[in-house]
């Protein structure tokens, strides 16, 4: 009964001081969605992360891994330690808002939201901070560069040992979502987001006069053979119980009407949930490519770059998100969402240590922010920053209280 009172008092201060720090937060995360960067390019950001960290009197390295940053807010006593990681980087979009935190960088945005989950963690810290005298143990604040492009930020800040002195016991991130409503979570146990590989094809042929084929190897036609018997990987091959997807978005054939070019290049995204799998995929899209290349009289160069594993979310770790998000939120503010075939490169922290990320809600369909992420009208509810920067400390506190 105890605990259960010290709790719901640490819960209602926590609450009390997100609705506190809103404003500071959100002038925060205005200030990032005015100024983005790309993916290893994150210098002003950190910049800007390390001089409210400085502000907040939390402790920090920086230049991890690039513009990496990981600071650390220490309890009243020896404890687990745990991480709390967002992303920095935005897209190469234009933004097509007109709002007065509109992107002032022509041709980059933050489509996909990490001006948020950057703003909800140091609200989060802040909150820590202020409260550490009331929890055990430490909280690692983890803010990740280059999650939008491969090979990605997580695996070089874990290469550097941010999982390490000490060492961390799980890892939790939350990511927006434009489907769920503000002051909503969605959270899923198990594999959650797909790998990702990229598909690099080079079909070689016999460059000539289109009204001479005979004379000819035509690229453009084995191209088109190679892309319909690699579909028949997803159709025949996969089980229907594990999602795949092969996906091919660009074809370069250099000919005109009346030339057959000498060669054609394709690229594409395998994604998929099992790393046995993912691996099967990656043998027969080469076989297929080459065998039909050949058969055809051709040749196909297959490059297969893998990309991002699968995120893994723990099911103890997020079995508790589950229990600890529904004491914050309300029941009917946790829910359950499907699997979904994009990306992410916390993965690799899921991969080395008990994990969970969950979803935030950012939408208010009466206020017009229903966008899709990587969409240059993507916006966000900012009543959502109060519900992030809150939960994650309250889940903080609670991991460290089991």
């Amino acid at each position: 009964m105890t605990f259960f009172f010290k709790m719901t008092e640490l819960k209602n201060r926590i609450q009390q001081l997100s609705t506190e720090y809103f404003e500071d937060i959100r002038v925060i995360r205005r200030h990032f969605h005015r100024h983005p960067e790309l993916s290893k390019k994150e210098f002003e950001t950190a910049a800007y992360i390390c001089s409210c960290l400085d502000k907040y009197g939390i402790p920090y390295r920086n230049n991890i891994a690039g513009t990496g940053i990981v600071g650390l807010i220490s309890g009243s006593g020896e404890g687990k330690n745990i991480v709390l990681r967002a992303d920095m980087d935005a897209l190469p979009v234009n933004e097509a808002n007109d709002t007065e935190y509109k992107s002032e960088v022509p041709g980059t945005m933050h489509a996909c939201g990490h001006d948020v989950h950057m703003s909800c963690l140091l609200g989060a810290a802040r909150i820590l901070n202020t409260l550490k005298d009331r929890f055990h143990g430490s909280v690692k604040i983890i803010f990740q560069p280059s999650e939008e492009s491969y090979p990605g930020g997580a695996i070089g800040m874990i290469r550097n040992g941010v999982l390490k002195n000490p060492d961390t016991s799980i890892a939790i991130a939350q990511h927006v979502l434009n489907t769920i409503d503000a002051g909503k979570i969605g959270i899923r146990p198990g594999f959650y987001m797909a790998s990702t590989d990229e598909i690099y094809l080079t079909v070689k042929g016999k460059s000539g006069h289109a009204a001479t084929p005979e004379q000819d190897i035509d690229p453009v036609l084995i191209a088109a053979h190679i892309l319909v018997a690699i579909q028949q990987i997803v159709s025949r091959n996969a089980s229907p119980l594990m999602p795949t997807v092969i996906s091919f978005g660009k074809i370069i054939g250099e000919g005109r009407t009346n030339i057959i070019p000498a060669e054609v290049k394709i690229e594409g995204t395998v994604r998929t949930f099992s790393e046995t799998w993912r691996k099967e995929i990656h043998e027969k899209i080469r076989k297929i490519a080459s065998g039909i290349a050949e058969a055809l009289g051709g040749e196909c160069d297959v490059f297969v770059d893998p990309g991002y594993p699968a995120v893994k979310n723990d099911e103890t770790v997020t079995r508790n998100v589950r229990a600890w998000a529904t004491e914050y939120l309300g029941e009917k503010n946790v829910i359950d969402v499907e699997q979904r075939m994009t990306a992410e490169d916390f993965s690799y922290f899921s991969w080395e240590i008990p994990s969970c990320l969950y979803r935030l809600g950012i939408r208010n369909e009466k206020k017009g922010f229903v966008s899709n992420l990587h969409t240059p009208t993507f916006d966000v509810d900012e009543s959502s920053l109060v519900t992030g920067m809150g939960l994650m400390a309250y889940l903080a506190v609670r991991a460290l209280s089991e």
